[in-house]
Order: structure tokens, then C-alpha cells, then sequence
């Protein structure tokens, strides 16, 4: 599909015309650009096919042969730790029949594609395969599993299919700088589940890198620990945008344990919210983290990694076994009640008359995440004049 505006299609152009809009007049995108088959098939060419999509944390894959499984762009991903306890990527896909590998999540010494028992070691080389000794142009030395772009970044996983894509790093150093306090490579993950949700990949993005919504949509939990007024939506950048607020901790880890020593003053009770984009989502505050990426998984329902854990002070707590629990029971009834809010965003983006109103300046992070789609699906030139400032 060409970019030149005459040949747009709808939701394309209704979302240029959003992108294009001031901030001061800002409204939400589209109902087309969540709802359109054929926008969700741009989005998987342009975006998830080319970016560094976040699958977990390295802490996660501790020994070797742990590994998790991913799909990523309609392929097939492994992520491994191998014997040289590297972080390797490769295609899930047999070389054989083309049968998927290994499913979910857990630990292999080597990986038997279920199918024929091929056998691949933890660097992707076939090991084995059965009853091929009669083919006499069948050369075990020449199959390896393709490999996949893997990167790690303060202890996040990242994978691309894009071998031209620059390294993840390089569009992150400014927010680098910025979480640098909080040591988040230190953090240790506790718990990681996969979902999927019944709305669009964006609905859910857009709801975790806002707080407007925290003192209605989470009134049984977390929004009544929220100031709104003291929470500060400072512009994005190019790849990644954040907001900070204020909190009074609903959790005993929501604030910076005693033994922390790196964070002080109003830090040592102030959270992170940023979106590394297209689709990584981390709450970052000074005691523990949760995060989730996203996958479309068709225009009305996402794919869901979820996870979080502690910061190392309290992890090496007497009572950290209790601050897991009480994290993850707390971080299921927050899930519960994004659900039920996104799943109703959904519905009403379907009704005739959906229609996107005024954005809060609350809302700051929503207007960069709009301008960045368009940018990736539509060519718009976004401007960070301001940001420079």
C-alpha cells in the first residue's frame, strides 16, 4: 500500500488527520484504527515485524536450557539460555516438517521437535535425527536452526525480526539516564504469565500508559493511593514515552525499602510509568515492578506476558516470600479491573456512534503513542522540538 495520502486507505487517513492535530486540541484515535482487519495487518508489517518486542526478563531464564517461547509477527520464537550461558533466539520452527518445536515455557537439556524427534542443541545445531542414515544427500552438519536478533537491555529480553534494525540500546540511552536510580537491571522477576484479553493491543497500551483512569477504574485498589494532581506528562521521545507520579504506597514495597540507599527525597516514593514502544509497558516503582507486552492477536483480541517482581532489597528480605504474594494478588485484581475496562472500549469502538473525543492533559503519553503509530503506519513526521527543550 503506498503512503501517498491520496491512496490511503480510511483508517489511515482519519488517523493521519488525529496525528496531525496540536496537542492543546488533542483527541483519541480513531475507532477505525482499532476495528480495521486491514490497519491491524499494516500494524504487523511495519511495526511488530520490524521493532525490538520485549518477551521477559533475563532473571527468568537463569540456567541453561531455560527457555520461553514466543510469537512474534506470525513467527514461531524460542528464547534460550545455552551451556555458555548466553541468551540465544531462534526460529520455533523444525527443519524437518516445519512442526513447532517447544510450547510455553520451562527447561530442556536439548530441544526434540515432537513431531519426528529431530534433536537441536542449545546453539540451534540438529544433534540427532532418526532413520536418515538412507538419504544420501541428508547432511546433519548442514542444519541449524535460523537464528533471531536477541538483545538484552537492564535485564529485559528483546527480540527482533528485523536483521537491518539498529541495536536496541541506542534509542534509550536518554531513559537510561533518566530510571538510573532505581538500578531496574537489578530487579528480579517473580512471577511471568501469558493472557489474552478480548480488545485491541492499542486499547491496552493506551490504558496502561495513562493514570487518568486510576481513581475510577481501580477505586477497590490502587487509585485511591494516586495524585493526580502531582503527576507530571513530560513529551515523549522517539522511542518511548513515561509520566511519574506520586504515590502513597498501597503495597509495603511501593516505597523504597530502608536498606535502599540509591534513591532519596520525594524518589524514594515517586513511580515510573513508561511505554517503550510499540508495546512494552513497566511500572517501575522503588520496591517492586510489574510490566506487561502486548501482541495483536486480531483487531479484538490481544496476547498478553505479564510479569513482575521485586527490587533486590527486598528480595533479600526476611519476609520477600510474603511481599510476592501480596504483589501478585494485588497485581491479579488491578489485571482484573483493566480487563473489564479495555474489554469495554472494545465493544463500544464496534457502536455506529463511536466517536473520539477531547484527550486530558493527563492523557500527554496517548497523543505520542498516536503520533508514533502513524509515523510507523502512515509516514507522519513527528517533531520533538519540544522534547529537546
Amino acid at each position: 500500500m503506498s503512503l501517498d495520502r491520496p491512496s490511503l486507505d480510511r483508517p489511515v487517513a482519519e488517523l493521519l488527520d488525529a496525528a496531525s492535530r496540536p496537542l492543546e486540541d488533542a483527541r483519541a484515535m480513531p475507532p477505525s484504527v482499532y476495528t480495521s482487519a486491514d490497519f491491524l495487518e499494516r500494524e504487523l508489517e511495519t511495526i511488530f515485524a520490524r521493532e525490538w518486542i520485549c518477551v521477559g526478563r533475563s532473571s527468568g531464564l537463569a540456567k541453561p536450557g531455560d527457555y520461553l517461547t514466543h510469537d512474534l509477527a506470525g513467527q514461531p520464537i524460542v528464547v534460550l539460555r545455552d551451556r555458555q550461558g548466553q541468551l540465544r533466539a531462534f526460529s520455533n520452527v523444525c527443519l524437518h516438517r516445519m512442526s513447532t518445536l517447544l510450547e510455553g515455557s520451562g527447561n530442556r537439556r536439548v530441544i526434540v521437535c515432537p513431531y519426528h524427534a529431530w534433536t537441536y542443541d542449545l546453539d540451534g545445531k540438529l544433534r540427532g535425527a532418526p532413520f536418515m542414515t538412507r538419504t544420501t544427500g541428508f547432511c546433519k552438519e548442514n542444519y541449524a536452526l535460523p537464528q533471531i536478533r536477541c538483545e538484552e537491555w537492564l535485564g529485559w529480553i528483546y527480540v527482533t525480526l528485523d536483521k537491518d534494525r539498529p541495536g536496541l540500546a541506542a534509542g534509550l540511552g536518554a531513559l537510561e539516564e533518566m530510571i538510573a536510580p532505581y538500578r531496574m537491571e537489578n530487579y528480579v522477576e517473580c512471577f511471568r504469565e501469558t493472557h489474552v484479553w478480548d480488545t485491541n493491543w492499542k486499547v491496552l497500551a493506551e490504558n496502561f500508559m495513562e493514570s487518568y483512569h486510576l481513581p475510577v477504574c481501580h477505586a477497590a485498589t490502587v487509585g485511591g493511593h494516586s495524585r493526580l494532581e502531582e503527576m507530571d506528562c513530560p513529551p515523549g521521545l522517539p522511542a518511548f514515552n513515561y509520566h511519574w507520579i506520586t504515590k502513597e504506597a498501597s503495597l509495603p514495597m511501593g516505597n523504597a525499602h530502608p536498606d535502599n540507599t540509591r534513591l532519596e527525597g520525594h524518589w524514594r516514593k515517586t513511580t515510573a510509568l513508561i511505554t517503550l514502544y510499540p508495546s512494552h509497558l513497566i511500572t517501575l516503582t522503588p520496591g517492586y515492578f510489574w510490566y506487561l507486552s502486548l501482541h495483536p492477536k486480531g483487531t479484538g483480541q490481544v496476547s498478553i506476558v505479564f510479569g513482575g517482581g521485586l527490587a533486590p532489597e527486598f528480595m533479600a528480605d526476611p519476609r520477600a516470600e510474603e511481599y510476592v504474594a501480596t504483589l501478585k494478588q494485588l497485581l491479579d485484581e488491578v489485571n482484573l479491573e483493566d480487563r473489564g475496562c479495555t474489554e469495554k472500549v472494545f465493544r463500544g469502538l464496534g457502536a455506529d456512534a463511536a466517536r473520539a473525543g477531547h484527550l486530558s492533559y493527563l492523557e500527554r503519553p496517548i497523543y505520542d503513542f498516536m503520533q508514533y503509530v502513524a509515523e510507523r503506519t502512515a509516514g507522519f513526521r513527528r517533531d520533538f522540538a519540544l522534547a529537546a527543550e
